[in-house]
């Protein structure tokens, strides 16, 4: 028998795919898989969608900035500005969610267990504003980065658990939310011109401590 030959419409052509690509895009597709048909006891699930709707919109980032503030009056614009970051984070990923373009994912026999206000994918929105906000109120309290490290995990891995983003849109959407958080000024620290005061304010009392003549002591000279 003749082998069958493939005839192609005029004008198209074959085009092989990046070795590294395809494996990168077989790997995206098969952790996908795993993360959505593995792991599904009925605690394990309800616990998932829950976190899923706590970080919609970034409202339980919102609401971790909330508390901060409403307990730690010192630093109460430090944590509203923090729990901030998690809503324009959301802007942010948006923009670049309508320039990449790409679908969410579909697996016809294990549908998505949530639902989304679009269908475009990358980067997650859950991703970028979760790590966002926990980056940025990490750097008002350190002390809490474990505990805030920890929610934005889950609430990333949530997202292919449900079906709702490949991996890669995750990881992006990590990357992007870092970069946010770390950028946003004003958290964890004093502003330049207060720490430069304190520091001139320690220097003199030093020298004050050692008898060194210090600026104050020292006699105004007439100005020619």
């Amino acid at each position: 028998m003749r082998a069958k030959r493939r005839f192609l419409l005029p004008g198209r052509k074959v085009v092989r795919r990046n070795p590294v690509l395809a494996g990168l895009g077989d790997t995206d597709q098969a952790v996908l898989r795993f993360l959505r048909t593995r792991g599904h006891a009925e605690p394990v699930e309800t616990m998932m969608k829950a976190l899923g709707m706590c970080g919609e919109y970034a409202a339980v980032w919102v609401a971790a900035g909330a508390i901060g503030a409403s307990i730690d009056d010192k630093r109460r614009r430090q944590w509203l500005a923090a729990g901030a970051t998690g809503p324009l984070a959301v802007g942010a990923n948006l923009a670049v969610k309508l320039a990449v373009g790409r679908q969410r994912p579909l697996i016809e026999d294990h549908p998505a267990l949530a639902k989304a206000p679009t269908k475009l994918s990358f980067p997650s929105a859950h991703a970028t504003s979760s790590v966002a906000a926990a980056t940025a109120l990490g750097r008002v309290e350190p002390r809490a980065r474990p505990a805030l490290f920890t929610l934005a995990i889950a609430i990333c891995v949530g997202r292919p658990y449900l079906g709702m983003h490949y991996p890669s849109d995750v990881l992006a959407g990590a990357v992007l939310g870092a970069t946010i958080g770390a950028l946003v000024r004003g958290l964890g620290e004093s502003p330049t011109e207060e720490r430069l005061f304190e520091l001139a304010i320690d220097a003199n009392e030093r020298a004050r401590m050692n008898g060194e003549p210090t600026r104050a002591d020292e006699p105004i000279q007439p100005i020619p």
